[in-house]
């Protein structure tokens, strides 16, 4: 069960997502279109679609390789989005005229360069919790003062994991070269899933009926479906049969796995996040830069400002390592999964070299107020962290929600 940095605060209770404007996210951009280049930066507001898909509209409509299409963030489905799009060779008279179903531009200027992935400073939200508890509004007011003296503990949490919840299991079996393993977390579990023939496919694998399996396997399960063809061919092969997965698919795994590392040092560190120890590598939240505190009493000050924090792990083969008991903590971490960092020097395209991550991330723009029985909670995020994070230690329950990118 999740610890909550906010114990202390029971819960509001509630529940989100009732409509798609109970859950609004809007990008805060790391630099606005200055008006002139070759590239079209379209603001745009999409609703019930993912980026993703966003991106496939865009370019369907404007005959452009959709490779060429720029964006800073990935947003998914739920609620109501916005977030910048840059197109090369575009009129923003052009942009502006589209009519697609599922976003809306909302405005359009030129820019000399094209948008890339985390050029952006975080995001804003807007989130309506309903049915809540009576005193909800002051419960979520004495939260959000703690979170924002203290940080937010920067987790991924359960909606990193897949919908199976074992995208990471998949990726520490591929890290220790189990590709047996792998396969059969791959394959699932049917007790996870709904889908009556899925559970079916499942089972029949678990039995060893590879021939059954695959005929009931529904076609868009394509990852599972090429596994058990190869697997067909030659029924001992697992190395050779997990080659049919995908490669963005297999470093989603592999991913998966170092946040949920991650998230185990959160767990551990979680009452003393914004203390800088001896040894630790700490994160300066100005430049992103990270460097070894030696001196945690010096340190303090510039913590206790929210200048630096600690970080945690994104494990990898030259990630700067910390010494004293968080080093501890975090060689535990791997040897318990029978891993070293020399583990993540993969081959084929999928090396992980590692970084450091901050254990909490600052909370700016917080407002919180009653609307016809409801909460409405606004604050906003530095990139990469989740509005997860928030929700759950305001309402004391686990939300899936959109990823701060």
């Amino acid at each position: 069960m999740q610890r909550y940095l906010t114990a202390e605060v029971p819960g509001t209770g509630g529940s989100i997502k009732g409509s798609p404007e109970d859950f609004e996210v809007e990008e805060v951009p790391a630099y606005l279109p200055s008006g002139e280049g070759e590239h079209c930066f379209a603001w745009i507001e999409k609703r019930g679609i993912t980026t993703l898909e966003m991106l496939r509209r865009l370019a369907k409509a404007l005959g452009v390789p959709e490779r060429d299409l720029g964006y800073a963030g990935m947003k998914d489905s739920v609620g109501i989005t916005r977030q910048y799009v840059s197109i090369p060779r575009v009129s923003p008279d052009k942009v502006l005229a589209l009519d697609i179903p599922g976003l809306r531009v909302v405005n359009a200027a030129k820019h000399g360069n094209k948008l890339r992935l985390g050029h952006l400073k975080g995001n804003r939200f807007r989130i309506r919790v309903r049915a809540v508890e009576p005193d909800a509004l002051e419960r979520a007011q004495q939260t959000l003062a703690i979170l924002e003296k203290r940080g937010v503990p920067n987790r991924f949490g359960s909606q990193r994991y897949g919908v199976q919840g074992n995208s990471h299991v998949i990726g520490a079996a591929m890290l220790r070269g189990d590709y047996r393993e792998a396969t059969a977390i791959l394959i699932g579990d049917p007790r996870q899933v709904s889908d009556e023939r899925w559970r079916e496919g499942i089972e029949a694998y678990r039995r060893g009926d590879l021939a059954q399996s695959l005929e009931l396997f529904p076609g868009y399960c394509r990852t599972e479906r090429d596994i058990i063809s190869r697997l067909l061919q030659r029924p001992d092969d697992f190395t050779r049969a997990f080659h049919a997965v995908q490669p963005r698919l297999k470093r989603l795994y592999l991913s998966a796995f170092q946040s949920s590392l991650f998230d185990r040092v959160v767990e551990a560190r979680l009452d003393r996040l914004d203390v800088v120890e001896p040894g630790d590598v700490a994160f300066k939240h100005a430049n992103g830069a990270c460097f070894k505190a030696e001196d945690a009493a010096a340190e303090a000050p510039r913590a206790g400002s929210f200048e630096i924090s600690p970080t945690g792990p994104m494990f990898g083969c030259t990630m700067l390592q910390a010494t004293g008991a968080q080093g501890e903590l975090e060689q535990e971490l791997l040897a318990a999964e029978g891993l070293s960092l020399t583990s993540f020097d993969l081959s084929g395209g999928l090396r992980m070299e590692g970084e450091r991550r901050p254990l909490r991330v600052p909370l700016s723009g917080v407002e919180a107020v009653e609307e016809g029985g409801d909460l409405l909670i606004s604050f906003a995020l530095p990139r990469g962290s989740y509005a997860t994070c928030v929700m759950s230690e305001i309402m004391k329950s686990e939300q899936r929600l959109d990823h701060s990118s």
